[in-house]
Protein backbone atom coordinates (compact mmCIF):
# COMPACT_ATOMS: atom_id res chain seq x y z
CA UNK A 1 0.00 0.00 0.00
CA UNK A 2 1.44 3.37 -1.01
CA UNK A 3 0.83 6.26 1.34
CA UNK A 4 0.17 9.72 -0.02
CA UNK A 5 -0.15 13.32 1.06
CA UNK A 6 -3.71 12.87 2.31
CA UNK A 7 -2.52 10.06 4.60
CA UNK A 8 0.26 12.27 5.96
CA UNK A 9 -2.21 15.12 6.53
CA UNK A 10 -4.41 12.75 8.55
CA UNK A 11 -1.48 11.52 10.65
CA UNK A 12 -0.34 15.08 11.39
CA UNK A 13 -3.89 16.09 12.30
CA UNK A 14 -3.97 13.24 14.82
CA UNK A 15 -0.95 14.71 16.67
CA UNK A 16 -2.22 17.13 19.36
CA UNK A 17 1.18 18.84 19.70
CA UNK A 18 1.41 19.45 15.95
CA UNK A 19 -2.09 20.95 15.99
CA UNK A 20 -1.07 23.17 18.93
CA UNK A 21 1.91 24.51 16.99
CA UNK A 22 -0.09 24.96 13.77
CA UNK A 23 2.03 22.61 11.66
CA UNK A 24 0.98 21.48 8.20
CA UNK A 25 2.42 18.91 5.80
CA UNK A 26 2.74 20.19 2.24
CA UNK A 27 4.74 17.39 0.64
CA UNK A 28 4.95 13.67 1.28
CA UNK A 29 6.60 11.40 -1.27
CA UNK A 30 9.74 9.37 -1.79
CA UNK A 31 11.60 12.50 -2.91
CA UNK A 32 11.04 14.21 0.44
CA UNK A 33 8.70 15.53 3.07
CA UNK A 34 7.94 19.16 3.89
CA UNK A 35 6.39 20.40 7.12
CA UNK A 36 5.55 24.08 7.51
CA UNK A 37 4.71 26.30 10.46
CA UNK A 38 3.82 30.00 10.41
CA UNK A 39 5.86 31.74 13.10
CA UNK A 40 3.68 33.27 15.82
CA UNK A 41 4.39 34.71 19.25
CA UNK A 42 3.97 31.34 20.98
CA UNK A 43 6.92 29.99 18.97
CA UNK A 44 9.36 32.64 20.25
CA UNK A 45 11.68 32.75 23.25
CA UNK A 46 12.18 35.83 25.48
CA UNK A 47 14.42 37.68 22.97
CA UNK A 48 11.84 37.27 20.19
CA UNK A 49 13.66 34.56 18.23
CA UNK A 50 12.05 31.22 17.40
CA UNK A 51 12.67 28.88 20.33
CA UNK A 52 15.16 26.06 19.73
CA UNK A 53 12.53 23.56 20.82
CA UNK A 54 10.44 24.47 17.77
CA UNK A 55 13.35 23.60 15.50
CA UNK A 56 13.94 20.34 17.40
CA UNK A 57 10.27 19.41 16.98
CA UNK A 58 10.38 20.17 13.25
CA UNK A 59 13.53 18.11 12.71
CA UNK A 60 12.18 15.17 14.69
CA UNK A 61 8.74 15.16 13.09
CA UNK A 62 9.90 15.85 9.52
CA UNK A 63 12.48 13.06 9.80
CA UNK A 64 9.85 10.67 11.14
CA UNK A 65 7.48 11.48 8.27
CA UNK A 66 10.27 11.02 5.73
CA UNK A 67 11.25 7.72 7.35
CA UNK A 68 7.64 6.62 6.90
CA UNK A 69 8.03 6.86 3.14
CA UNK A 70 10.80 4.24 3.33
CA UNK A 71 9.94 1.93 6.23
CA UNK A 72 6.18 2.33 6.60
CA UNK A 73 3.94 4.37 8.89
CA UNK A 74 4.39 2.37 12.08
CA UNK A 75 7.64 3.70 13.45
CA UNK A 76 9.23 5.48 16.34
CA UNK A 77 11.98 8.10 16.37
CA UNK A 78 15.14 6.85 18.05
CA UNK A 79 17.56 9.73 17.58
CA UNK A 80 17.48 13.40 16.63
CA UNK A 81 20.34 15.85 16.29
CA UNK A 82 20.07 19.56 15.66
CA UNK A 83 22.43 22.39 14.77
CA UNK A 84 21.06 25.94 14.86
CA UNK A 85 22.69 28.17 12.26
CA UNK A 86 20.54 31.34 12.12
CA UNK A 87 17.99 32.96 14.40
CA UNK A 88 14.72 34.13 12.94
CA UNK A 89 11.74 36.10 14.24
CA UNK A 90 9.08 35.93 11.54
CA UNK A 91 7.93 34.20 8.39
CA UNK A 92 7.17 30.55 7.77
CA UNK A 93 9.43 27.74 8.93
CA UNK A 94 9.82 25.04 6.30
CA UNK A 95 11.39 21.71 7.26
CA UNK A 96 12.46 19.61 4.29
CA UNK A 97 13.45 16.03 5.10
CA UNK A 98 14.91 13.35 2.85
CA UNK A 99 15.82 9.75 3.53
CA UNK A 100 19.58 9.24 3.30
CA UNK A 101 19.67 5.55 4.14
CA UNK A 102 17.06 2.90 4.85
CA UNK A 103 17.40 -0.82 5.46
CA UNK A 104 16.31 -3.51 7.90
CA UNK A 105 13.47 -1.38 9.26
CA UNK A 106 15.59 1.65 10.06
CA UNK A 107 15.79 4.98 8.23
CA UNK A 108 18.21 7.88 8.65
CA UNK A 109 16.96 11.23 7.37
CA UNK A 110 18.53 14.65 6.88
CA UNK A 111 16.47 17.78 7.54
CA UNK A 112 16.95 21.41 6.56
CA UNK A 113 14.79 24.00 8.31
CA UNK A 114 14.49 27.32 6.51
CA UNK A 115 12.59 30.50 7.26
CA UNK A 116 10.62 31.78 4.29
CA UNK A 117 10.03 35.55 4.34
CA UNK A 118 6.90 37.12 2.82
CA UNK A 119 8.95 38.05 -0.28
CA UNK A 120 9.96 34.37 -0.74
CA UNK A 121 13.53 34.76 0.48
CA UNK A 122 14.72 31.65 2.33
CA UNK A 123 17.22 31.60 5.18
CA UNK A 124 18.53 28.29 6.50
CA UNK A 125 17.94 28.28 10.27
CA UNK A 126 18.71 24.74 11.36
CA UNK A 127 20.16 21.48 10.09
CA UNK A 128 19.38 18.14 11.60
CA UNK A 129 19.29 14.41 11.34
CA UNK A 130 16.73 11.95 12.57
CA UNK A 131 16.62 8.18 12.83
CA UNK A 132 13.50 6.05 13.09
CA UNK A 133 12.82 2.33 13.35
CA UNK A 134 9.79 0.39 12.21
CA UNK A 135 7.59 -1.01 14.96
CA UNK A 136 5.80 -3.53 12.72
CA UNK A 137 3.05 -3.59 10.13
CA UNK A 138 2.34 -1.19 7.31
Amino acid sequence: MTLGLSDAVAVLAAQPFSRLLGTRVTRFDTEGVVLELDIADQHRQQAGLVHGGVYAYLVDNAAAFAAGTAIGPRLVSTNTSLTLVNGVREGTLRAHAVVQHAERGQAVCMVTVSAVAPDGTETVCALGQGTAVATGGR
